[in-house]
């Protein structure tokens, strides 16, 4: 099964987009997975488990941080495939 995925970092510091960049980038290190970025969220795709394995890794290790929030919209298709396909 394959999925998509909203992701939103709130890094709750003075310095927030360089936390932000990181986790980014960290994510786009799993070649199995695809992840699109713009101004207000990362989109992830792909399939189901590695998706969920590689966010919730990167959430871990993004919680180094102190208070930082994500917030998560998990749908149960591809949208990358679905939004390629038009």
């Amino acid at each position: 099964m394959n999925t998509s995925v909203d992701v939103s970092y709130y890094p709750l510091k003075d310095e927030f987009i360089p936390p932000i960049k990181a986790f980014i980038d960290r994510l786009n290190t799993y070649d199995d997975i695809v992840v699109r970025t713009n101004g207000m969220s990362t989109q992830v795709f792909g399939p189901y488990r590695r998706v969920m394995n590689a966010i919730t890794h990167e959430i871990e290790q993004s919680f180094e941080l102190p208070h930082s929030v994500f917030i998560l919209k998990i749908v149960n298709a591809d949208l990358n495939i679905v939004e390629e396909s038009k």
